[in-house]
């Protein structure tokens, strides 16, 4: 049986990733944080083109390999396909995280290949980096409200590591300055990744 999913929204390549990507996002979920004078023009022009735009159609789930679901959506005239798996454990465990997701997202414009993302249920500090490890291998994650993206230049790497990997682990603070942990099953990962990527050519 399908899981309930929080649906991630795919993201804009740029010359400044960081800003564009979490702005598009913050679009649409209906939040953004302004850091920067040219931050604040890009919030103003992606607010208003989300606002003109029909909200995102339901995801559709196509597939499920062990521990990982395939998605796929329709978004303001495009196609989006993810694969996407929950955390197997959180810690603290006295703490409220809501639904932990990661997930591997594709677009059939190909504006958005291999792009992985973390979202949970509270916002994370976003002066404080986020670490995502499979094996010896870390990379950061930056920030955005209630979500983290890698940096455009680690996106294929951490999806190699995802499909090769046995579990991968996303340590982070909260909004609330408390550090979060989380372990996410790989089993199944390079299939599910395999078939979103497939879906979306």
């Amino acid at each position: 049986m399908f899981r309930n999913l929080f649906i991630p929204c795919w993201n804009l390549r740029t010359y400044d990733f960081r800003s564009f990507r979490a702005l598009w996002r913050s679009a649409i979920f209906g939040r953004y944080s302004v850091t920067s004078t040219s931050t604040s023009i890009l919030v103003a022009l992606v607010t208003s083109l989300t606002l003109a735009l029909p909200a995102a159609a339901a995801p559709q789930a196509v597939a499920q390999y062990k521990d990982w679901q395939v998605f796929i959506q329709s978004h303001q005239g495009e196609t989006l396909c993810f694969a996407a798996t929950q955390a197997t454990d959180k810690a603290p465990r006295s703490a409220d995280h809501g639904d932990v997701w990661f997930y591997v997202t594709q677009s059939k414009s190909g504006r958005a290949r291999n792009q992985p993302s973390l979202r949970v249920g509270y916002d994370l500090r976003e002066d404080l980096p986020s670490k995502a490890r499979v094996g010896r291998s870390a990379w950061s994650l930056f920030n955005v409200g209630n979500e983290a993206f890698a940096d455009d230049s680690d996106d294929s790497r951490i999806v190699r590591a995802l499909e090769r990997g046995s579990e991968l682990r996303v340590e982070g603070v909260s909004a609330r300055d408390t550090a979060v942990a989380y372990h996410f099953s790989l089993s199944g990962s390079a299939n599910a990744i395999r078939k979103a990527r497939e879906s979306c050519r």
